[in-house]
């Protein structure tokens, strides 16, 4: 896991190889630019470094508007980036006085004075500072001055799609499609939270559910459907079927829930930790005439996640 360190804890040290953004998901996209900070750290024996902000800074620019939904926590974050060779995830608190910092500011007073850097790996497109001034010319006319390189990295694609975070959000909450998000990520969505009551609905037609209430309020939904999932639950991996929706069929009501039934699975687990990995979306939410009708497909349900490899 990455050293998760907060910019008035940093240690400056000037052998450093940097990267700059918010990298909520560490898509593949974002992998070209660490690979290129690590590869580069690991040749001059510099330390590491992913400079991110908290809260995502669309949040304060765009404040009074609807709040972004993450698709990682810091947390998740963090150990990503360790797992990628990221020494040290530096969170730079982002509020409106530090939206109004020019980006040579940023370079020189923050980036140069504060963390340190020889090398900064910068995207194809990446702008920021002030009013998103601030460009790839504006860094290599700080790194020409302060004695620092500069390298471009171009954009990624996948299935010819040039993956961003916006990508993957609208793949999971506008579309449902886990198995594009996979790709853009390079590895199942995931959701963490807590098993709590719910009114045994599940039990009594054969498919007991745990209601799962998220750890994180901000963490991306998928939209309403039925999704074959795999639930890490202490160190073991078990497979079943997870319902996000309202279940029309008998309540119809606006509140979204989200139950998981594993197979093969019978024990008390309320109040317990888990993980949820989607792997596929098997249809719609959908009301049925009948609780038999209902029963009969959520056998089929189950017989398609079954199948899958």
């Amino acid at each position: 896991m990455a050293k998760l360190v907060h910019l008035p804890n940093v240690e400056r040290k000037e052998n450093t190889v940097v990267t700059v953004g918010t990298f909520d998901g560490v898509h593949e996209g974002h992998k070209s630019l660490i690979h290129k900070v690590v590869n580069k750290a690991a040749k001059r024996n510099a330390r590491s470094v992913v400079v991110s902000f908290d809260p995502h800074p669309r949040e304060i620019i765009n404040s009074g508007k609807k709040r972004i939904r993450l698709l990682t926590t810091l947390e998740e974050r963090c150990e990503i980036l360790g797992e990628l060779g990221i020494d040290e995830l530096i969170i730079i608190p982002f509020d409106r006085d530090f939206s109004l910092l020019t980006a040579e500011d940023f370079i020189r007073s923050v980036v140069y004075e504060k963390i340190g850097v020889r090398e900064f790996v910068i995207g194809y497109d990446h702008q920021f500072g002030r009013n998103r001034e601030g460009s790839i010319e504006t860094v290599q006319e700080l790194g020409y001055e302060l004695g620092f390189d500069v390298h471009v990295v171009e954009a990624h694609e996948v299935d010819k799609v040039t993956v961003s975070s916006t990508s993957v959000r609208k793949a999971l909450s506008e579309e449902g499609d886990v198995k594009l998000a996979w790709n853009f990520l390079g590895r199942p969505y995931k959701l963490q939270g807590y098993v709590s009551h719910g009114d045994k609905r599940g039990k009594q037609l054969g498919f007991p559910t745990a209601n799962i209430q998220p750890a994180h309020p901000r963490k991306i939904i998928p939209y309403r459907g039925v999704y074959a999932v795999e639930v890490e639950l202490e160190e073991k991996a078990w497979r079943g079927m997870m319902n996000i929706g309202v279940r029309p069929t008998f309540t119809g009501d606006q509140q979204e829930m989200l139950e998981v039934h594993l197979f093969n699975f019978d024990r008390d687990i309320y109040g317990w930790y888990l993980t949820v990995y989607f792997l596929e979306r098997i249809r719609d939410e959908k009301k049925f005439d009948s609780k038999e009708a209902l029963i009969a497909q959520l056998n089929n349900d189950k017989q398609r996640c079954l199948q899958m490899k």
